[in-house]
């Protein structure tokens, strides 16, 4: 699956193939930008639509019946959820053989860079970040799509501006599809293994809740600068996915301890049984962001050389 990798100056290198400058459907391909296992994503100018990311699926996958429902799904999806942290679709279709889709171009950088440069977050960024990602994936769930591939690198980040969206609905499913429509065999589960819900590792059909789990799973990281299970290959962290808590929130780095109201609201969010989480995603981004509003334990405003000198350190950017 790939996750739109949209403007270059964030990529490195842009390397040129065969299909830039060449025009699909209006659109000038202008610069190949990303590449994912299903699609290669071009800068491209429209007359009408400026500039645009448009996401041609790959030669090899073309004749592939499942890769090109995928493609045409995740389109589909990307056309029903309407959301100011959503990319926006403009365009999908077929020219001359080649499955395309056009979103929009939005600045920034895939958050996992920048998580991987800055984590931990300041405690009122990671209440920003986590409140959009929620509004945005709650209209997901709202338009009856689950998500299921929630992670910092399906989102796009103007930390400037601290303006996230969501990028990528290509393993996302519809709530009311019937086992003839899903697109993932019984017994294999979709997503990224880091931040994927329990409850996805049997492939079994996720809910809403599942994408709750994996917004948990990144404040977490954001809070942190650390996941909450720790691994030393996929098959191990498969295996404490379905047996083990994960860390508490306040053991994952010796020197960042939160109040207990963060913690408690982190590890509700990452609680193995679905029922046992928030309502939704904007219950559970709303209670952190009231929580991050006095972050630390009580009492640490008067060690200022102690935890809160730490904090400052940590957090002072």
């Amino acid at each position: 699956m790939l996750a739109l990798r949209f403007p270059a100056e964030y990529l490195g290198r842009v390397t040129k193939d065969s299909l830039v400058g060449t025009t699909i459907a209006g659109f000038n391909l202008l610069d190949r930008v990303g590449e994912g296992g299903t699609a290669t994503v071009y800068r491209a100018e429209h007359a009408t639509h400026g500039t645009v990311a448009l996401k041609v699926l790959r030669e090899k996958l073309r004749a592939d019946r499942t890769a090109v429902a995928r493609f045409v799904r995740e389109a589909s999806f990307g056309t029903r959820v309407t959301h100011p942290s959503v990319i926006r679709t403009i365009e999908t279709g077929e020219d001359r053989g080649l499955p395309f889709l056009a979103v929009e171009w939005a600045p920034g950088e895939l958050l996992e860079s920048y998580a991987k440069r800055n984590a931990p977050f300041p405690p009122d960024e990671v209440a920003a970040v986590v409140s959009q990602v929620a509004s945005a994936v709650f209209a997901a769930h709202s338009a009856g799509i689950v998500h299921r591939d929630l992670k910092p690198d399906n989102l796009i980040y103007d930390h400037k501006m601290r303006v996230v969206k969501l990028l990528d609905f290509g393993i996302a499913m519809a709530t009311d599809m019937t086992p003839d429509e899903r697109l993932t065999r019984a017994g294999f589960f979709v997503g990224t293994l880091m931040y994927v819900a329990p409850e996805a590792l049997s492939g079994e059909v996720v809910t809403p809740a599942a994408d709750q789990y994996s917004l948990a799973t990144m404040a977490y990281l954001f809070l942190t600068g650390a996941l909450p299970y720790l691994a030393n290959n996929p098959r191990e962290m498969f295996t404490q996915l379905l047996s083990q808590p994960p860390i508490p929130l306040n053991q994952a780095k010796p020197e960042i301890t939160f109040s207990a109201a963060v913690e408690e609201v982190v590890m509700k969010g990452l609680a193995k049984a679905p029922s046992a989480r928030y309502p939704d995603v904007c219950a559970f981004a709303d209670a952190l962001a009231l929580a991050l509003q006095d972050p630390f334990p009580a009492g640490a405003t008067k060690d200022t050389s102690g935890l809160l000198a730490r904090m400052k350190g940590l957090f002072g950017r």
